[in-house]
């Protein structure tokens, strides 16, 4: 089994030891991405804003991966305040179109950074 490690400048670096992604085979295992900006580290202001740039790492790591959005199999989203689970939907909706991949939301006491919102995805390519 050959383990390729992802990377890409255009979502930000590892907090942590691990990597971005890593593609084996045809399928690509893409790590939680907080809200984050890539250039500067700093997290994002409120929900809204942390979530879209969520989606927007995932997006990037899932570019550099040689995918796309629309190949994500699945992906988790983790919430600090399951009162947002509705405005999740409303920005998942604006980066996935059908179909959807699978998915699960789970409510979490904190993330790193003291960030709001967080999402993982699985991908798999051709």
């Amino acid at each position: 089994m050959q383990r390729n490690i992802i990377s890409t400048p255009k979502a930000p670096a590892a907090i942590g030891i691990y990597s971005q992604a890593i593609r084996v085979g045809n399928t690509v295992y893409c790590s939680g991405q907080i809200g984050l900006a890539p250039e500067s580290g700093q997290l994002a202001e409120g929900f809204e804003p942390q979530a879209i740039r969520v989606f927007e790492n995932l997006k990037a790591v899932i570019e550099a991966a040689g995918g796309t959005l629309a190949q994500v199999v699945r992906t988790t989203l983790y919430l600090t305040d399951l009162s947002y689970f509705g405005k999740a939907n409303e920005i998942m909706a604006r980066y996935f179109s059908e179909p959807y991949p699978a998915r699960a939301a789970v409510g979490v006491k904190e993330l790193p950074r003291g960030a709001l919102f967080e999402a993982d995805a699985i991908v798999v390519l051709g």
